[in-house]
C-alpha cells in the first residue's frame, strides 16, 4: 500500500468528527480554515460554531458590523483574520453576487486567503487537485522523506509544495488533503509521536535515521521585542469611563482599549506622576490615581512581550467620548484588556 492510500485508509478509521467536515459548502469550509489558522481545533471549534450560529450564510456575515465580528472573535487572537474575514464576505456579496470562487486561482485573490487556504477550500469544496501544505503537512513530509530543508525558507516552501503536488490523490483530493493534515495532527505529532503504531513506520526515513525529533527544520524566528504599556482606566463620578478604538494599523486595529501610555521601562508610582497624563486623557484633569497591579502583567504575543500596568484614574467629569461603565463588555477588546475588565469587576 503506497503513501497516499495508507494515509486515506488511516483517515477513514481515525478521523475526528468535526462540523465543517459534514458539508461541502465553501462558506463553512472557508470560515473553518480562517479560524483554524494559527489555532488548534479544540480552541477554534467553539468559535466556528458561534459564527455559523450567528452568521449562517455569507450574506449574514457581510451585513454585520466589523465591531460585531471582532467581538465574536474576541479571545482568538490574530485579529487581522477577523478583519479580512469580514472584508472578504462583503466583497463576495457585493462584487461576486454572493457566489464563492470555485477554483484555487480565483480563491487566491480573496483577502486573507493564501496558498494553503486556497488549496484547502478548492480541494475540499470543489474537488480541485490542489495540494495543501500546512504545519502538519510539512511535518509529515519532512519526516517521512527525511527532508531537512527549512520549512520557512523560500527554497523549503517551493520544495515541499512541489513534493505535495506529486503525492496528492487526483481522484479524491478532498479526502487526501484532509487525511494528511489529520495524520500530522493526531499521529505524526510535533512532540513524542507514537512511531510504534504508525502505519508508515516501515518506510519513514526520519524513524530509520533517528531524526524524528529534529525534523522539520525551521529557521529561527525574528527577535521578540519587549514593550511597557500603561493603561489609564479613567472613571468619573457619573460612572463613565474612557474606552477608545485603536485605529492605527497593528494586531489590535479596530479593537478597543483604555488610553495608553507606552514607557521605556516598568514605571513606579513616583515615575508615573511625572507623566503628562492630562494630554493623553483629552485634556481631562484627574483627582486621584492608584496602581491596580504592582507586578507587571506579562502578555506574550508571537513577536513581542507586553509588560503592562493598569492605573485607576479618578476624574470629576470625563469628556463626551466617555461611555457608561456597564457597556464596556459590548466592545471588542484584546484578551489583555478583557481579562482586566473581568477581574476588576467594575
Amino acid at each position: 500500500m503506497d503513501f497516499k492510500f495508507t494515509l486515506i485508509n488511516w483517515y477513514s478509521i481515525n478521523k475526528r468528527e468535526l462540523p465543517w467536515r459534514k458539508t461541502k459548502n465553501p462558506y463553512n469550509i472557508w470560515l473553518s480554515e480562517i479560524i483554524l489558522q494559527q489555532t488548534q481545533v479544540k480552541q477554534g471549534q467553539p468559535y466556528y460554531e458561534a459564527f455559523v450560529s450567528k452568521y449562517p450564510t455569507i450574506f449574514d456575515l457581510a451585513s454585520a458590523s466589523e465591531t460585531e465580528v471582532l467581538k465574536l472573535w474576541q479571545g482568538l487572537g490574530y485579529y487581522s483574520r477577523a478583519r479580512n474575514l469580514h472584508t472578504t464576505a462583503k466583497h463576495i456579496v457585493n462584487e461576486l453576487n454572493g457566489v464563492f470562487p470555485n477554483n484555487y486561482k480565483d480563491l487566491l485573490k480573496l483577502k486573507g486567503v493564501g496558498d494553503y487556504t486556497a488549496s484547502a477550500i478548492s480541494s475540499i469544496a470543489f474537488n480541485e487537485v490542489a495540494a495543501v501544505v500546512d504545519g502538519n503537512v510539512y511535518r509529515v513530509l519532512s519526516r517521512y522523506f527525511g527532508i531537512d530543508t527549512p520549512i520557512n525558507s523560500t527554497l523549503g516552501i517551493k520544495e515541499f509544495k512541489k513534493l505535495a503536488s506529486t503525492l496528492i490523490d487526483t481522484e479524491q483530493p478532498d479526502i487526501y488533503n484532509q487525511a494528511i493534515m489529520e495524520f500530522g495532527a493526531l499521529q505524526c505529532k510535533p512532540k513524542n509521536p507514537d512511531c510504534d503504531s504508525c502505519p508508515l513506520r516501515a518506510s519513514c526515513v526520519a524513524l530509520q535515521k533517528k531524526t524524528v525529533d529534529v525534523l522539520p527544520v525551521k529557521l529561527k524566528k525574528t527577535k521578540v521585542t519587549t514593550k511597557y504599556f500603561n493603561f489609564l482606566v479613567c472613571i468619573d463620578s457619573n460612572n463613565k469611563i474612557l474606552f477608545e478604538k485603536r485605529t492605527h494599523k497593528g494586531i489590535w486595529q479596530n479593537l478597543y482599549q483604555f488610553p495608553l501610555i507606552e514607557s521605556e521601562k516598568s514605571l513606579t508610582s513616583d515615575e508615573f506622576q511625572l507623566l503628562n497624563i492630562e494630554d493623553t486623557l483629552l485634556k481631562t484633569s484627574f483627582e486621584d490615581y492608584a496602581l491596580y497591579n504592582e507586578t507587571d502583567i506579562v502578555h506574550k504575543l508571537s513577536h513581542q512581550h507586553l509588560y503592562t500596568k493598569f492605573w485607576i484614574i479618578e476624574a470629576e467629569q470625563l469628556p463626551i467620548e466617555a461611555i457608561p461603565i456597564n457597556s464596556l463588555t459590548k466592545y471588542p477588546a484584546p484578551v489583555l484588556i478583557s481579562d482586566f475588565i473581568e477581574s476588576f469587576k467594575f
